[in-house]
């Protein structure tokens, strides 16, 4: 199996650190991953793995990062999720997590089976932390 890649938008190190709870659980569940940042990979390239894990806070009205992620998002959109499995989590500081409502309809809608989310207020607790190993864990035995 290929590593499961985990992306990776931060803008103050919550989603970063949620990222890394993600990573542990894949690695316990014996799969391997790695943590990148959305620019070091294109939507083409991502496209080739059958499953991965996006993650991104919260920004402006409850919108994702607007310069990496959201043109990211859309080129996967237009290329299709169908088949893939795929992990989404964020931190958000504000709202009620309508982003993250948005985003799992978004990779729905575009065929994507959504293995689960994970959102934290602020900084993620051991809580929010074992929750997004959980989430790793789930994503490498899907």
């Amino acid at each position: 199996m290929a590593k499961i890649k985990v992306l990776v938008w931060s803008g103050t190190g919550n989603t970063a650190e949620m990222g890394n709870a993600v990573v542990e659980g894949i690695v316990s569940a014996g799969a391997e991953a790695e943590i990148l940042g959305f620019s070091s990979v294109t939507a083409s390239d991502l496209l080739a793995d059958d499953r991965f894990a996006l993650g991104c806070p919260a920004m402006g009205a409850e919108v994702l990062e607007e310069s990496e992620v959201e043109p990211f998002m859309a080129e996967l959109e237009a290329k299709g999720l169908s088949g893939k499995k795929i992990a989404l989590f964020g931190s958000y500081g504000w709202g009620d997590g309508e982003w993250m409502r948005s985003w799992e309809s978004r990779v729905t809608a575009a065929g994507g089976e959504l293995v689960g989310s994970v959102m934290a207020n602020n900084a993620p607790t051991d809580d929010a932390k074992d929750e997004c190993r959980d989430l790793g864990r789930s994503l490498a035995r899907a």
